[in-house]
């Protein structure tokens, strides 16, 4: 009978998720919604399919972000997360304090006392992090500049939940519920520091993040190296979740976040040749989880609390979202982050997070706040939380509508090869460098932007990276920082300048070679100080002018002589000209000369015809001098 129950609710969690994805994607909403949504259908205020043991299914769901951290951490080099460490430390302080402090505020104006209101303010101040990074992902919009504001953000929030958790009991107004410290992840409880004295607690502490640091770097690889040595799938994907199963274990022993614990892990495991097989192994694990997570929430929003008091309730959630957004839309400004990523990270960051429900539990078994309190917040947060995507979705509309410019919903999946060369654009120009280049034995990172064209070349065994290698963060994934030499092989002019101050100011030891499809863009690069420019069809015109004087009886020799004659007066001219573009007048003056001087080389330095008859290969390819 026991198990009959089991496998029922089994089949009604799995006939969710599969619904709750299909309803989401299907009206645009993404799966996070979708999950939200049928998670209230199917609970205990809907069609009671699922009663309140949700909430131990929940307790087990909660992996779910524990392993997206971990995944999180492994698409992260420490160099990375190191340049991060200012929106890290000071975007994610500055959102905390200020939240925090703000919504404190408000709530002693609607007459609360200050601790209740400072409590309140902490527990509000977190934002969801499943909820949020999942949403940005399903957009493509992780490796924006808010999708990665707000990642630093969330980082700091876990990081920061552990001190909350340690102060909250000290704002307590009355003594704490029995058993109070027995809430939250690690909160109390049987972790393994109870009664020991401050400075050991925090010896402890920072003792475990040190082992799951040297663990993960020293002992892990020689076990995945013996474990891929027996070609066994099923024993590589018992090591990846013993490993994030046993990190997680050991950070709530000592108190700290599963989440924190799993990311550093992932971090530290960033850069091992293992990488991949980690994520191809765990991603169905955390999809899953995450889905159970998501269908947790929906199903515990007690709409019977809201709908006895959903004036309060919807009031304090709009004002939650208005004040908090404003918030963060003045912190993100204040930093520096543009206009359209400041809304999209306001509208990510609004609403409360999964934390809370831990931090209003332990607040209210310490005895900050009383049941009624509680059940408010939990409803508020859960509301919130539910409204996440849809506020995504809406500024991300907003953004578009603002902003007209081409989005993808495919994110970039660019790596560092490690190459000497990286090429943008790998059409008809780039892909015939590219293969030259290679042939040599030197490998190339190639970036293209067009979905398509690298999906064709993917299944002809082409490596090719998808990504916009306009922005900077790309670039330096891709290993600009290293690299010796960038090829811009793109047909748009703008995005082609765009790159090229990108790395002049970010990577100036970068040598750019430039492809050009006019003397008109030949003219725009030389005015941004470039010399090293290729004109798309130069070379094909030469070729064909080289074969029709061979097919006129001229010798191959004199044939190719004069084509890098020509090469060379026709780039000499070019250079003048450019000088004079933006005067009408003068340039077509200097052009009348250019082209009489032209007319005299090709007279004075061709060989004649009869000349070199002697000698007359079969063909010979046109040089670069």
């Amino acid at each position: 009978m026991i198990y009959e129950q089991a496998f029922f609710n089994a089949f009604i969690y799995l006939a969710a998720a599969l619904v709750a994805v299909l309803l989401g994607k299907r009206l645009g909403l993404g799966a996070v919604l979708g999950y939200l949504i049928i998670g209230a259908l199917i609970g205990p205020w809907g069609l009671k399919l699922i009663g309140r043991e949700g909430e131990q299914v929940m307790h087990f769901a909660e992996f779910g972000v524990v392993m997206m951290l971990f995944l999180v951490g492994l698409e992260l080099q420490p160099q990375m997360l190191w340049s991060m460490r200012k929106r890290i430390l000071g975007l994610g302080t500055l959102q905390v304090v200020v939240s925090a402090g703000v919504i404190a505020g408000v709530v002693i104006l609607l007459g609360q006392d200050w601790r209740v209101a400072l409590a309140v303010g902490m527990i509000l101040a977190m934002s969801s992090t499943a909820i949020i990074l999942q949403s940005l992902s399903e957009r493509g919009l992780m490796r924006t500049e808010a999708g990665q504001s707000s990642f630093a953000v969330l980082l700091f929030q876990d990081i920061a939940v552990i001190p909350i958790m340690a102060l909250l009991p000290l704002l307590a107004l009355r003594a704490p519920a029995v058993g109070a410290a027995d809430h939250g992840h690690g909160a109390g409880g049987n972790h393994w520091m109870q009664g020991l004295p401050g400075w050991a607690q925090a010896a402890t502490t920072i003792a475990a993040v040190m082992l799951v640091v040297l663990l993960a770097r020293w002992l892990t690889r020689p076990m995945f190296r013996a474990i891929a040595a027996t070609r066994q799938r099923e024993a590589f994907t018992a090591m990846a979740l013993l490993l994030v199963i046993g990190v997680a274990l050991l950070m709530t022993k000592v108190g700290l976040s599963p989440a924190l614990g799993a990311f550093v892990a992932g971090v530290v495991l960033a850069s091992s040749e293992y990488r991949h097989e980690l994520e191809s192994d765990l991603a169905p694990f955390k999809g899953l989880l995450l889905g159970l997570f998501f269908l947790g929430v929906g199903i515990g929003i007690d709409f019977g609390h809201i709908a006895s008091h959903w004036g309060i309730v919807l009031g304090l959630t709009l004002g939650l979202l208005v004040l908090k957004g404003l918030v963060l839309w003045g912190v993100a400004k204040f930093h520096g982050v543009a206009t359209s990523a400041s809304i999209l990270f306001a509208s990510a960051l609004a609403a409360g997070g999964e934390f809370a429900f831990v931090l209003i539990t332990l607040a209210q078994g310490s005895g900050v706040f009383d049941q009624e309190i509680s059940r408010t917040l939990v409803a508020v947060v859960a509301i919130s939380m539910a409204l996440t995507p849809l506020l995504i979705l809406a500024s991300v509309r907003w953004n578009e509508r603002k902003v007209p410019q081409p989005q993808s919903s495919r994110e970039a999946d660019v790596e560092d090869d490690h190459s000497p060369v990286i090429i943008c654009g790998f059409g008809r120009f780039g892909h015939a460098v590219g293969r030259l280049v290679r042939s040599q034995g030197i490998s190339c990172t190639v970036l293209d932007h067009d979905e398509d064209q690298v999906e064709t070349l993917r299944s002809i065994g082409i490596s090719v990276y998808y990504g916009d290698a306009a922005r900077t963060d790309l670039l330096e994934i891709a290993g600009a920082a290293r690299a010796r030499v960038i090829v811009i092989a793109l047909r748009s002019r703008e995005t082609t300048e765009r790159i090229i101050h990108a790395v002049k100011r970010d990577f100036p030891h970068l040598k750019i070679f430039l492809r050009a499809h006019s003397r008109l863009e030949a003219y725009e690069y030389l005015e941004l100080g470039e010399e090293r420019i290729y004109r798309e069809t130069l070379d094909s015109s030469l070729t064909m002018g080289t074969d029709v004087l061979r097919e006129l009886g001229v010798p191959a020799y004199a044939a190719g002589r004069a084509a890098k004659i020509y090469r060379k007066a026709d780039e000499a001219a070019i250079r003048t000209m450019a000088k004079h573009r933006n005067d009408r007048t003068s340039y077509l003056n200097v052009a009348r000369q250019s082209i009489q001087a032209f007319e005299e080389v090709m007279r004075t330095d061709a060989p004649s015809r009869g000349g070199e008859e002697g000698w007359s290969p079969p063909a010979l390819p046109t040089e670069r001098d």
